[in-house]
């Protein structure tokens, strides 16, 4: 069948024609490395990467045969398996903030229960998160994700209907990479700071991330890394380990599950303590309970995935890729006319058409809409299939597809020379 037939049919049972997730014409067939095809046989360069989880590429051959050896035994027990035991080991043995580890299916639940579990141990119930920080669906998650309008800070705009009115009350908003604002918000009322250590892509400015911390020292709360994406992609220890920077909380998700749903929280026993009944006081305790929580076949795809990125040149290898890209799209549009910034990480970045800084959330509202859309058509006629604001490059990224990446780019330049 078509993408367009498929389309149709898609419209009559999915709201939106679609998951919710991606543009909904789009039918993706198959993927094999660091390519997918769709339903009509086009092939694209994949910069998407299922949205970050296939850092190693489509259909790796250790990780499919390790699935396919858990497969072989059972896909999901809602009981302990011992490959969710090491793989809560190897995320303890490497991220700064782990000592224990609660397995969930999505990074959304594992942000929800991050912010619940910080309000059960501190006993408060203000949150504080940033304008443009994604945070998955809870209904705090969902202030001020995308706001379409610039409301005074710390009021929230509510993403989504069907938010009751009172959870505004208890989520403060501010813009990131600017902690004198988040200074001034802190009580002893607030439980915790949620943040992206890199904020989509943008980077924190040096010594943001340490003064929150300073601040959640002050004030008794707990600082939340969010390191869904970031986690196991910028090194072995996440961005928290780049920016030396210790959180409380970290949640993880998309690489530790090598494809398959699978995410976590992770932090400070005394923190964790709280999804043990047996370990706090009555009343004190959060009720976490899903049925494929540490799915055996998610665990040890992660396992195995994780395993491949701690061998010896790894992350150097995906950094440089990273970097040669950059490069590639400094080449290109260095030559079109139009102002643009390469904002992010060698590992996840994406181009911004503007002439000031990027800092925040509305930074990133002021540039120029019209040639990001330019930008994005051009490289989707061009092969390359990518997110509306992000590029994720993968290991298994090879010379040709460097040499696609420039001829998609130098398509995209151009039209946006004729534009400017």
């Amino acid at each position: 069948m078509t993408q367009q037939e498929w389309q149709a049919r898609a419209g009559k049972v999915l709201p939106g024609g679609g998951f919710g997730n991606y543009d909904a014409s789009v039918f993706i067939a198959r993927g094999q490395g660091s390519r997918v095809w769709d339903e009509d046989g086009n092939e694209y360069l994949d910069y998407l990467i299922g949205s970050g989880p296939m850092l190693l590429g489509h259909g790796h051959p250790e990780v499919n045969e390790t699935i396919s050896e858990q497969l072989a035994s059972g896909a999901t027990f809602f009981a302990n398996n011992s490959a969710g035991v090491m793989l809560a080991e190897e995320i303890v043995s490497a991220v700064p903030a782990a000592e224990q580890v609660r397995f969930v299916s999505t990074g959304g639940e594992a942000d929800m229960y991050a912010i619940r579990l910080a309000r059960a141990f501190t006993g408060r119930d203000r949150i504080i998160k940033f304008e443009g920080g994604y945070h998955g669906m809870s209904a705090e998650a969902q202030m001020s994700l995308a706001p379409k309008t610039d409301r005074p800070f710390p009021e929230p705009v509510p993403d989504s209907a069907g938010i009751p009115a009172a959870v505004a009350a208890d989520v403060l908003i501010a813009p990131f990479n600017d902690a004198d604002y988040v200074a001034s918000l802190m009580s002893d009322e607030v439980a915790a700071i949620i943040v992206e250590p890199l904020q989509r892509q943008i980077p924190p400015e040096p010594g943001f991330l340490e003064a929150l911390r300073d601040l959640c020292d002050k004030h008794g709360a707990l600082l939340v890394f969010d390191e869904i994406v970031t986690g196991f992609r910028f090194a072995y220890g996440g961005a928290q380990a780049v920016y030396g920077v210790t959180p409380d909380i970290c949640t993880l998700g998309k690489v530790i599950g090598g494809g398959l749903p699978l995410a976590a929280i992770a932090g400070r026993s005394d923190v964790m303590a709280h999804f043990d009944a047996g370990k706090v006081a009555p009343g004190k305790s959060l009720m976490q309970v899903g049925t494929l929580s540490g799915n055996p076949l998610a665990a040890a795809a992660g396992l195995k995935t994780l395993e491949i990125l701690k061998r010896p040149g790894t992350y150097e290898k995906l950094i440089a890729t990273g970097e040669k890209v950059m490069a590639l799209v400094d080449r290109h549009l260095g030559q079109s006319g139009v102002e643009y910034q390469i904002v992010g990480h060698p590992t996840l970045f994406d181009v911004v058409f503007t002439d000031k800084p990027v800092r925040n959330y509305r930074d990133i509202q002021d540039a120029n809409a019209s040639h990001m859309a330019t930008y994005n058509q051009a490289m989707r006629e061009g092969g390359i299939l990518k997110s509306p604001a992000k590029l994720y490059p993968s290991l298994a990224l090879t010379d040709a597809d460097l040499e696609l990446t420039s001829k998609a780019l130098a398509d995209a330049a151009g039209r946006l020379s004729a534009s400017a």
